[in-house]
């Protein structure tokens, strides 16, 4: 036995300050760019000797007990935080008669600061726990023995043998299905913008998952063995091995910027990880966006050769099943398309491209066949792009966009690395991600997810998130040209320079190349060029104004392209963010498309009549009205208390819910009303009928911000006698909090009806994501087409309580405010406002500008 228990604290103390040394030492080399492998197995070593001297300090050498390391550090390898997992091997009676000493050496561990996790069993017990759960059999398989004798390690083995517990195909089956509910967890992809490194899809515990299965089935240690026994390509093992080394470089140096055994690459530590592991910004990227773009890459590729090899582990406890016949060129094999030339595809890109025309003409095909997967990962280099290509294989291709289900072999096609071959482009925005809160997904999957969102359009049935995108669609003359549109909108991204401009080029040229006619090209290389027009003018110009409509028709020129791009911008922004389409937009988007319209059939060269407008409102609104038993009489005496401007801003149905709204209103009475916009459940749209005050706006804005909604459209119109019109379109900041319209009627009623000083905006935390995105607001002015009001245009970092703070700044510096376009990007919140003085004038000279400007950086930089 060592030395008494009282020596115990600075054997701790010193063991901590080794552990110091080593792992400073070891930030060296990782620092240096050391082999990742060995940092980590140098780790280990350290730790393994510190266990070693603990146990020889608190263990008599002649306790018949045994320590294992097990799990992750069972296998060697043992990163900065990660848990030091240990069992300790020994009968009932050893378990019983050793406790105060194995006591003592745990508590050494702890007051050493290793962070200790361990189970004390005897062989029996090991084989029950592993029997319960596969889990713990899973730690066990890779034992590493520290301290015993060979008969220790013998019994641990034949404890957890497949003879005693979890047979290879039972294992199998298991750790294949906590792998697919573990995918399921982060949404099946790990194109996050905060991706889970170890646990997340395609991430080490994948590899890991790998190397269970490998060690259970053929009894090998690590996957390289695989490829003399046949179920592992060398180029296969090289990409894992690579890729391996790849993330367990992110984590490690994510352990030591966290501080703590942090899995998750989240914002507060991306920019930080990204200059430590020596990624500098340039023109066309942020370092951290290289770098995420390095680990988004990883991760595909070991999604993509593990399910080659969760396949061939299938095959390996199944069996290979004959092959059933296809056509000339493939077969199914357990459901499975094959190549039936063992040689296919010969680099030959007609052949592949022949391959997923067969795939998408039997969609019960299960996938794509483990061996004719790798042969084709093996051939990508030999494939030649586009430009390189000929005229038969070009055919080829466009025959796949015009043939059945075109969205999902251009998915395949994405994932297997074949699209990015055939255009070049398209490979270079694989992975890339934009450092933001709006992009969600990495570019390459947004635009699977705009192409996906065509495909719903081409249901040919109402989808309640697109109210009329079913309509749209058949009038299209060549849907793949909306395909094409969509497929390169934003390949651009990441040149530097403007990315529709440059991926209009990239899409003419591919059209041309492609023998599409002169007008289909010109088609697609302008939807690409004014994809984010059409959103643009709906969110942040005033669709209301006659002049807005006509420019905007103006650009688009004809019914078809109106058409195209609608459709085109509905996907885009679907595929954004999930969070991103609601049904206010889709109403905004049908709106504009419904204005544009009727511009172009009635021709650009006839500007829009507003008192023909204003009659076919009042004509429109009588007959909902009377619906409602409201006569003609009591409907013109409704529209003579109404602003005449909101005839032309609002909808039929808009005006006679509002009429409805102020019907009976006696003289002062503030009225309010809230109601769903269509089917949504979320989004509601709110009106306040009121006599005009002071802070007002304000108010409202304040309490609909304390209930933990965010506004998203804010109009507001003055009427007869002294009465505002106010309209707002509002969106819960949670979106599973409850939204009861009733109640948002009954609270907002009572705020309003005290004393409007008394209503303040609430001061929230500013969310965590949010904190890494700040950046200085930019405060522009401007003025309305016809100079009655100034137009205030914000850029400024988002925050809870951002727009409530700035009315309120507007209510000080006594302005009015007459209209609200509101849009939020992600960490960005654009806002535009129209203005005046309190005698309905605009802002004459910079004075009261730059006090405006300078109350409200004030502000901004007041913590909320």
């Amino acid at each position: 036995m060592g030395p008494d228990v009282a020596d115990d604290a600075a054997w701790s103390a010193a063991a901590r300050t080794s552990l110091a040394h080593t792992d400073a030492r070891l930030d060296r080399r990782f620092d240096q760019n050391d082999g990742m492998d060995r940092v980590l197995a140098l780790r280990a070593r350290a730790v393994d000797h510190l266990l070693k001297d603990g146990w020889a300090r608190c263990v008599s050498p002649e306790a018949p007990m045994a320590l294992f390391a097990v799990g992750g550090y069972g296998r060697g390898e043992l990163f900065p935080h990660s848990d030091v997992d240990l069992l300790v091997l020994a009968s009932a009676e050893a378990q019983q008669q050793q406790h105060d000493a194995v006591a003592r050496f745990f508590a050494l561990l702890w007051d050493a600061g290793l962070p200790i996790s361990h189970a004390v069993r005897s062989a029996t017990e090991c084989t029950s726990a592993a029997a319960a759960d596969q889990t713990v059999l899973t730690a066990l398989i890779e034992a590493r023995m520290l301290v015993g004798e060979p008969v220790d390690d013998a019994r641990l083995i034949d404890a957890v043998s497949a003879a005693r517990v979890w047979p290879p195909r039972d294992f199998f089956v298991a750790k294949r299905e906590e792998l697919r509910i573990r995918h399921a967890r982060f949404g099946d992809t790990s194109d996050n913008l905060e991706p889970n490194i170890k646990d997340g899809p395609g991430g080490l515990r994948d590899l890991h998952t790998l190397g269970w299965m490998a060690l259970r089935t053929f009894g090998v240690r690590d996957l390289e063995p695989l490829v003399g026994l046949g179920h592992l390509g060398q180029d296969e093992a090289a990409a894992l091995a690579r890729e391996r080394r790849a993330l367990g470089r992110l984590r490690y140096g994510l352990h030591r910027v966290a501080g703590r055994p942090e899995e998750r690459l989240r914002f507060d530590y991306q920019k930080t990880l990204a200059q430590r592991l020596g990624f500098a910004d340039d023109a066309e990227s942020l370092g951290v966006e290289k770098m995420m773009q390095g680990f988004y890459r990883s991760a595909a590729i070991v999604r993509r050769i593990s399910d080659r090899l969760l396949q061939r582990f299938e095959e390996q406890f199944d069996g290979e099943a004959l092959a059933e016949p296809l056509d000339a060129q493939f077969a199914s094999r357990r459901g499975y398309l094959a190549a039936r030339d063992g040689e296919w595809p010969q680099g030959d890109v007609t052949q592949v491209f022949a391959l997923f025309a067969t795939w998408a003409a039997h969609p019960q095909l299960r996938g794509l066949h483990s061996r004719t997967a790798r042969a084709l990962a093996e051939a990508l280099p030999r494939l030649p792009s586009y430009e390189a290509a000929g005229t038969v294989q070009r055919d080829a291709f466009m025959a796949l966009l015009r043939g059945p289900r075109a969205v999902e072999t251009l998915t395949r096609m994405a994932r297997l690395g074949v699209l990015g071959q055939w255009i070049p482009a398209f490979a270079r925005v694989s992975g890339r991600m934009q450092f933001d809160l709006f992009h969600v997904y990495t570019v390459d999957q947004h635009t699977l997810m705009v192409l996906r969102n065509i495909a719903a359009f081409a249901a040919g049935r109402a989808d309640e998130r697109f109210s009329i995108a079913h309509e749209v669609w058949p009038r299209l003359r060549k849907p793949e040209l909306l395909l094409l549109a969509g497929l390169f909108h934003d390949i651009a991204k990441g040149r530097g320079g403007d990315h529709s401009e440059l991926g209009a080029v990239d899409a003419r040229e591919f059209c041309a190349a492609h023998g599409l006619s002169e007008s289909d090209t010109e088609l697609v290389a302008w939807l690409v060029e004014q994809h984010l027009r059409m959103s643009v003018t709906a969110q942040k110009q005033d669709i209301a104004d006659p002049d807005v409509i006509h420019a905007f028709a103006a650009l688009v020129r004809d019914r078809e392209r109106l058409d195209y791009l609608y459709l085109l911008t509905c996907a885009d922004i679907a595929g954004t963010s999930p969070k991103l389409w609601n049904a206010w937009k889709d109403r905004l988007l049908a709106d504009l498309y419904f204005a544009a319209r009727r511009v172009l059939r009635e021709g650009l060269e006839n500007p829009i009549a507003v008192n023909e407008r204003l009659a076919e409102a009042r004509d429109a609104v009588r007959t909902l009205l009377g619906i409602q038993g409201v006569d003609a009489p009591r409907a013109d005496a409704l529209f003579a208390a109404m602003p005449e401007e909101s005839l032309l801003r609002f909808r039929p149905e808009q005006l006679a819910w509002q009429a409805l709204a102020i019907q009976g209103a006696a003289p002062g009475e503030t009225r309010v009303r809230v109601r769903h916009i269509a089917d949504d459940a979320k989004a509601m749209e709110v009106f306040v009928h009121s006599p005009d005050r002071d802070g007002l706006f304000a108010a409202i804005l304040a309490t609909l911000d304390r209930m933990g909604f965010a506004i998203h459209q804010a109009r507001v119109l003055v009427g007869p006698n002294g009465t505002i019109f106010d309209t707002f379109e509002v969106l819960p900041a949670d979106i599973y909090a409850p939204c009861v319209p009733a109640e948002v009627e009954q609270r907002l009623a009572a705020a309003l009806s005290g004393p409007l000083d008394a209503v303040r905006t609430s001061r929230r935390a500013v969310p965590r994501q949010l904190r890494h995105f700040r950046f200085p607001p930019r405060i522009e002015f401007g003025a309305t087409p016809d100079g009655r009001r100034t137009v205030l245009s914000l850029v400024a970092p988002d925050r809870p309580g951002l727009l409530s703070d700035v009315a309120q700044v507007l209510r000080r510096q006594r302005l009015r405010v007459h209209d609200a376009r509101i849009a939020t990007f992600g960490e960005r919140a654009e806002d535009i406002f129209q203005i005046t003085d309190e005698n309905d004038q605009p802002l004459a000279g910079d004075e009261p500008r730059q006090a405006l400007r300078d109350a409200l950086r004030a502000s901004f930089d007041t913590p909320p």
